[in-house]
């Protein structure tokens, strides 16, 4: 018998393998078009980073080792450019030659992989532009940044080589901007679960612009203009595409071999083709999904391993081994989170129109007792018909791999929620807890599924009538001080028994906590005392808070500049100076929200003034809620640090000072701060009149915007965000922009406004628009109130571009440097 394998790497080589495994006698000819036939394709990132430093390492097998130990005849460099079934023989050439012969085969085994997607973009041909598909693409990425030393990267697209590389380009010094025209990264995610991605990403400095896609390049000496569809433009010296890849099915298009709706080859569950004597393995075949039944097409290295070892049996002997298809089980290193997914998306089971339930839990890696536990979060989908598992997501830092491979286990014996609760997991504290993430993930969707509890999701409780609804915040009163859901009241749950009467029969009752734990216990006492309308917000403050949030993370290298000295500073970065010791280390890793924050105050009441504490947590939240915290007691948080998912923040214990009465104005300095509460069109004028005046005078100037003041630097444009409904209510009634604003008197429908804009324009005064880009030219300072900002609805978005957010201290700081505060 004549084997002919056209294509290597995973599927193509290794159906070589096992076919010379099962056939000593047989004639076996690997053709690859390119130089290397088995080399590890996911390790291509890795060695950009000089994570992996050897380049040999990267291959498995060269073309003499392959023949050596196999005695198979391997011809590199060679292109298949035709098949002829009928004659059961292919049209070979030689690429260095261009010399073209043909090859006879008995069964032929077609591994062509994929290509990248190159879309016709203006400029996408530059030779600053790469792909990284294969080990040519890598060499070539290697060889330019040898020769130019790049210093800002853009990547266009973030699936994972995408991320993979944004992490490994930033490790080598880069700065990195991602631009993805989805409205998140990791499409194989659901929305809530990639905002924990996003939120990751801030931390580690990499810029991104999601919703937004490419509209040409344009070379410009060394560097390149990448112009994006909104109309922004980012100079960099390297760009990567990782866009997606397209299965390589020319050869057999041209070959009349069957092609289906999703463009890759047709193949039956012996992986035959619709030609009994062509077979087809790796990333150009599309098969049915296990759980949906629908065609998919599976980029992964473990299928194709699979389906290489089941094609080679089946070839030699006899059609008896069926492929079950793959589900789609990936995973990821994205910075310190690891990031994996199997099954099916919530997405993908509604395009598919097939029924499911879902639910987030938040776990730890392993018992919180034990030092190093890490948080974890796990979004489980199943079906409400036959509690059959569908898929699940997990982002975390630690043991995220071994609960992606349990619940994909679990799916692939089509196993139910009852499957995870009774899975038996080895169990030690440095490993787990006596109930696994994935264990607890099974006991919350039972609970679902029996109707114990009933879960609201974040987008549902974004579209509730904030009228028709009784919302409840169940964790402790300081937590609820550190930032809450808007329109919520606090009602411990400790106090639940004692305050039922609070709870009205007419509305709709919504519960929330931390992680959703807290809020399931108090739903039970709800219940238990007749109530009947209530419902448990879907993984707790921790998914809401990351679903909400603004995702992208734009424009944050616009204030570096590169010296004479040719390094990259930034026109402003103040640097809080680190504090090596403390008076108490406390650790708090494997505490979850509040947990970090009660042992923060707990051990920092016992210090005396001027003390300080070293406290680690690797709770995520604890690294926005230290700094809200520390606001909010007047505590000093001398330093934050963030290194391997570990959080440590040192904080400074302050004497309490005596309060100053509310309209005392500290003078100590020369500098002007200007307070503006007002939106009326005539004060927001005296504003910048005065403000434009001190800094024509040399003096340093900051405008200080709180409530109804935020409406004067509103942007021109509107700006889409993600808004509760009290949030998008408020917005209605508040003007728009300076545009829109009114006279404090005399305004008559808008007649005393017009007016007079109409006379300023005549006797040649600036317009309150010019005014405020002035003040901008003149390098005043703008900072809008964080706290008013929340308090009315505001994002940051909304605001003109360089405007800075702050709180009272930022107020306060400017004022204690100032000659006079006005407020306006």
């Amino acid at each position: 018998m004549k084997y002919v394998i056209v294509g290597g790497v995973a599927g193509g080589a290794t159906t070589a393998a096992r076919l010379r495994r099962n056939d000593e006698n047989a004639e076996i000819i690997l053709l690859e078009k390119g130089e290397y036939i088995s080399y590890a394709n996911c390790g291509l990132p890795y060695y950009l980073g000089q994570v992996i430093t050897d380049r040999e390492r990267l291959f498995v097998q060269d073309p003499q080792s392959f023949n050596a130990m196999l005695n198979v005849t391997v011809k590199i460099n060679s292109e298949v450019i035709k098949v002829v079934p009928a004659e059961k023989k292919v049209i070979v050439r030689n690429l260095l030659t261009q010399e073209e012969y043909n090859e006879s085969y008995d069964k032929l085994v077609l591994s062509p992989g994929a290509n990248p997607v190159i879309p016709p973009i203006p400029g996408i041909r530059d030779d600053k532009i790469f792909t990284v598909r294969n080990v040519v693409d890598t060499d070539a990425v290697t060889e330019y940044i040898k020769v130019n030393s790049p210093k800002h990267a853009v990547i266009v697209g973030a699936g994972f080589i995408g991320l993979e590389m944004a992490e490994n380009l930033h490790s080598r010094g880069m700065k990195v901007t991602i631009v993805e025209m989805s409205e998140q990264v990791m499409t194989m995610l659901d929305y809530e679960m990639a905002a924990l991605v996003h939120q990751h990403l801030k931390t580690m400095g990499i810029e991104f612009y999601l919703k937004d896609g490419v509209s040409s390049f344009n070379s410009k000496g060394d560097l390149i203009d990448v112009n994006l569809a909104s109309g922004r433009s980012i100079s960099a010296d390297l760009v990567i595409l990782s866009i997606g890849v397209k299965p390589d099915a020319k050869l057999a298009i041209e070959s009349g071999i069957e092609i289906g709706n999703r463009g890759g080859i047709v193949v039956n569950k012996y992986l035959q083709t619709n030609n009994k004597d062509i077979y087809a393995v790796g990333d150009a075949i599309e098969y049915p999904n296990p759980i949906t039944g629908l065609p998919t097409l599976a980029n992964l290295a473990g299928p194709a391993n699979k389906q290489g070892r089941i094609c080679a049996d089946n070839i030699v002997y006899g059609e008896h081994k069926e492929y079950i298809g793959s589900i789609g089980t990936a995973v990821a290193k994205i910075f310190e989170l690891t990031v994996a997914s199997t099954g099916c998306s919530e997405k993908q089971l509604q395009r598919d129109r097939i029924e499911y339930q879902c639910c987030h839990t938040h776990s730890s890696s392993h018992a919180g007792y034990y030092p190093g536990a890490m948080p974890l979060s796990v979004k489980l989908l199943f079906s409400p018909v036959d509690h059959r598992v569908l898929g699940a997501q997990i982002v975390g830092y630690k043991g995220v791999d071994k609960r992606i491979d349990m619940i994909a286990t679990t799916i692939l014996h089509k196993g139910t929620i009852e499957s995870l609760e009774e899975i038996e997991h080895a169990y030690a504290p440095p490993y787990s807890s006596a109930k696994d993430p994935v264990n607890i993930a099974g006991f919350v969707a039972e609970n679902l599924l029996n109707n114990r509890t009933h879960h609201i999701s974040w987008k549902e409780l974004l579209k509730e009538n904030s009228e028709q609804i009784f919302l409840v915040d169940v964790r402790l009163p300081d937590e609820f001080h550190l930032g809450s859901i808007n329109g919520a009241i606090n009602i411990p749950l400790q106090q639940v028994r004692d305050r039922i009467s609070e709870f009205p029969v007419d509305k709709k009752i919504i519960l929330f906590c931390g992680v959703g734990l807290r809020a399931y216990m108090a739903e039970r006492i709800l219940i238990g005392h007749n109530f009947t309308n209530v419902y448990n917000l879907d993984g707790g403050m921790k998914t809401y808070e990351h679903a909400v949030s603004k995702q992208s993370n734009e424009d944050i290298y616009a204030n570096d500049y590169i010296d004479k000295d040719d390094h990259i500073y930034q026109k402003e970065s103040p640097k809080i100076p680190s504090i090596d010791t403390a008076t108490i280390e406390i650790d708090a890793c494997g505490l979850q929200c509040p947990g970090p924050i009660m042992k923060l105050k707990e051990n920092l009441d016992k210090l005396t003034a001027e003390q300080t504490l070293k406290e680690k947590a690797n709770d995520p939240g604890f690294e926005k809620d230290v700094v809200s915290w520390c606001k909010m007691t007047g505590n000093e948080l001398v330093n934050l640090d963030k290194e391997n998912g570990i959080i440590t923040a040192v904080i400074k214990k302050k004497e309490q000072q005596t309060k100053e009465p509310a309209h005392f104005v500290k003078t100590g300095g020369t500098n002007t701060t200007l307070i503006v509460f007002s939106d009326d069109f005539d004060k927001a004028l005296a504003s910048f009149v005065i403000a434009n005046g001190a800094a024509a005078s040399g003096k340093e100037v900051t405008m200080f915007f709180t409530f109804w003041g935020l409406n004067v630097i509103k942007k021109y444009k509107k700006v889409k965000t993600k808004k509760t409904l009290i949030s998008k209510m408020f917005g209605i009634m508040l003007p728009k922009n300076s545009k829109k604003l009114s006279l404090s008197s005399m305004n008559m429908g808008g007649m005393g406004t017009n007016l007079m804009r109409g006379i300023m324009k005549r006797q040649k005064i600036d317009s309150l628009e010019q005014m405020i880009q002035n003040a901008m030219t003149n390098k005043i300072k703008f900072v809008a109130c964080q706290m008013s900002m929340d308090v009315m609805g505001v994002d940051k978005a909304e605001l003109l571009d360089g405007v800075e957010v702050g709180g009272v201290a930022t107020m306060l700081e400017k004022a204690d440097t100032s000659a006079g505060t006005f407020f306006i």
